[in-house]
């Protein structure tokens, strides 16, 4: 309609006029392949706002001509569902064929992907889902098995660009018949800051041609799309890919000892409203896991940080985490306490039988003396320096077994060796990289990095 958002109005109206999403639908794609040949799989396209899942949708169900059913996860119920299946099986038996198009499907729950599930394997309708959700934690197990899994990117610079001149010219759904201009400089603001949307480019551009027109002027310059932009917030999603993807960035730029990066993945992190006892908590792991012995200081000043953070609150709270982020970017880094107790636990769960030691046994009444409790035990401190070296502490089977292996930075070199020294054992070094596989289990904490 002429009354329409400019962004509704530009939709494209062949696959071949959708821009940036070659790889999933261009010359050489699945889907590409398949509309050719006229058929059409069930889908579910994954990707950011903007980037044209509506669209596709309803041109791959124009490509193969079926009727296409739009539906929103958030107000369609099962009546509605199962009523649009049966109007789909009446279509079938004529020989035409449904498209069901279901919007944000990771907001539908088990009970309605159930609904749909042995109709989509039947082939009763095609599916076409459309999130911005990661469909391996949204989408239950049977129903992902029986779609493919297209993922669309958010528009380069060069895609919005592409998009926003065609806009100015077209005179039909566009702005060409306003005859405006736009300054070089506007434009690449405006393909820079939509953040890979076109919804939000075209909106922007419709809202800075008014500007433009209202002070008669036929030229849209920089300042209109800084006001029509406004505040844009870039697409982040405090439980999605987004989340999980951003915090891995932050701190494996940590890990990789570069400030820098970790600042910058900690300012989109805070300009995007992260919680910022989340980023804090994910630093004090940090110190532990990855600076560890080499740095003990990293420790209580991480514990420091999410404390300061948990009184300051935002946006002063931001400042101590710069803080923390840039002293572990910088300070040596050590493993061998995480490694460590890796491979501890895998002996500890393969001997959870083995008894303990008598001498290590404390010998709290007479009786449990004369059964042998604590004897031939050797009090460190009244050893030289301290330290009992060669009595075992392990369990018979594990005697001479050494989880820990030291890393060669930092105060961790100083404090082994003098170990070394005091017990007269032999080095044993960390290897780069060495990780026994249990330790996930032990620190996983959903995949936060």
């Amino acid at each position: 309609m002429p009354d329409a958002p400019l962004a509704a109005r530009m939709r494209p109206r062949s696959l071949e006029e959708v821009v940036g999403q070659d790889a999933a639908i261009g010359p050489g794609s699945m889907l590409h392949a398949m509309i050719g040949r006229g058929r059409l799989p069930s889908v579910i396209l994954w990707g950011p706002p903007g980037c044209g899942k509506t669209t596709i949708a309803r041109l791959l169900a124009s490509s193969v001509e079926a009727a296409f059913v739009p539906l929103s996860a958030v107000t369609s119920g099962v009546a509605e569902l199962r009523g649009v299946i049966s109007d789909a099986a009446r279509l079938r038996r004529g020989g035409g064929r449904t498209v069901v198009f279901i919007d944000e499907i990771h907001r539908f729950n088990r009970a309605q992907q159930d609904v749909v599930l042995p109709h989509v394997e039947e082939g009763t309708v095609t599916l076409i889902g459309a999130t911005t959700e990661n469909p391996s934690f949204e989408v239950v197990a049977p129903l992902l098995s029986r779609v493919r899994v297209v993922r669309l990117q958010p528009l380069d610079e060069r895609a919005i660009r592409e998009l926003v001149e065609r806009a100015l010219r077209d005179e039909e759904r566009g702005l060409g018949r306003l005859q405006l201009t736009m300054d070089e400089g506007a434009v690449t603001w405006l393909a820079r800051s939509a953040n890979g949307d076109a919804r939000a480019a075209l909106t922007a551009l419709e809202i800075a041609a008014d500007l433009a027109a209202g002070r008669g002027s036929g030229r849209i310059e920089r300042g209109d799309i800084s006001a029509a932009l406004q505040d844009r917030r870039p697409y982040y999603d405090r439980a999605g890919d987004m989340h999980f993807d951003t915090i891995s960035a932050f701190i494996k730029s940590i890990r990789g000892s570069d400030p820098d990066a970790g600042l910058y993945w900690l300012g989109r992190m805070v300009d995007a409203g992260e919680d910022p006892l989340f980023i804090a908590r994910r630093l004090v792991i940090l110190a532990a896991e990855d600076v560890g012995l080499a740095d003990p200081q990293a420790l209580p000043l991480a514990v420091a940080c999410a404390q300061a953070v948990q009184f300051l609150g935002m946006p002063e709270g931001a400042i101590p985490l710069a803080e923390c982020a840039i002293y572990l970017a910088l300070a040596p880094k050590s493993n061998s306490a995480y490694a460590a107790l890796g491979r501890a636990l895998e002996d500890a769960r393969a001997t959870a039988a083995e008894p303990v030691p008598l001498n290590l046994r404390n010998a709290a009444t007479g009786l449990m003396a004369r059964f042998g409790y604590g004897a031939g035990y050797r009090y460190a401190h009244d050893e030289p320096g301290h330290v009992a070296s060669g009595q075992a502490y392990l369990p018979e089977s594990l005697v001479g077994r050494e989880y820990y292996r030291e890393g060669l930075l930092g105060a961790e070199a100083r404090l082994a060796a003098r170990w070394r020294a005091a017990t007269g054992r032999e080095r044993a070094i960390q290897a780069p990289g060495e990780l026994d596989e249990e330790m996930t289990e032990v620190v996983d904490d959903g995949g936060e990095g």
